[in-house]
């Protein structure tokens, strides 16, 4: 096997930012530690990044990448419950990988420009699918809640998704926040539509809840 070529210092310095970002909070993160971190001069990080701002630029351009190219409801079939547990995992994945912004997303709303106009897109995204996948719910005969009530549950998911960790956070500032925390966020969202559920899928909720509790 030809080894692997190595990363490119740009590459690296959003992996080591993105590592800091989570661990320490993106406002504690200067980019002089970065710099440290990696072993590398600020002036050779200052020609790749001339600013924190961009830093996060690229990691956020990234995340909006991954997350609404992960994110759909079937093209082809109607939505079914496994999709929704699909759905959770996938939102709850892509917040523990970038848990930074889900964390300080208030705060980075209000200093960047570029995140309060993309993450309003993104929650859009969320919304979209989940009423998608809510609604198809209901035409398979899955689960029974009039349209108004599909909007405001997905709403009520993407807001519980969305800021579980700042929740979390904001109740215990020192607690390790770690795969317990995003457990109990998922769980709070399964909540929010087991009441909806036929009760074969009401059954598996429920039996599938227990191992975000547990």
């Amino acid at each position: 096997m030809p080894p692997k070529p190595p990363r490119r210092t740009r590459e690296r310095i959003l992996e080591t930012a993105l590592t800091m970002f989570n661990q320490f909070g993106e406002p504690t993160v200067a980019t002089t530690s970065i710099a440290f971190e990696m072993g590398i001069s600020p002036g050779n990080l200052y020609y790749h990044y001339h600013s924190k701002e961009q830093i996060v630029a690229d990691l956020f351009a990234e995340f909006r990448r991954e997350i609404e190219t992960t994110l759909a409801a079937p093209e082809r079939r109607l939505p079914n419950a496994e999709d929704c547990w699909l759905y959770l995992h996938l939102v709850f994945e892509a917040i523990w990988k970038y848990r930074f912004i889900y964390r300080d997303v208030n705060d980075l709303v209000a200093r960047y420009h570029v995140i309060e106009v993309q993450f309003r897109r993104i929650l859009a995204h969320k919304i979209r699918v989940a009423e998608q996948i809510l609604g198809g719910l209901v035409k398979g005969g899955q689960m029974r809640a009039e349209p108004a009530e599909i909007a405001t549950l997905a709403q009520n998911i993407v807001l519980v998704a969305s800021y579980w960790m700042s929740f979390e956070f904001a109740r215990d500032p020192k607690a390790v926040q770690d795969d317990r925390t995003l457990a109990r966020g998922a769980f709070h969202v399964i909540a929010l539509a087991a009441p909806y559920l036929e009760p074969r899928e009401r059954e598996l909720f429920d039996h599938l809840a227990k191992r975000y509790i547990a």
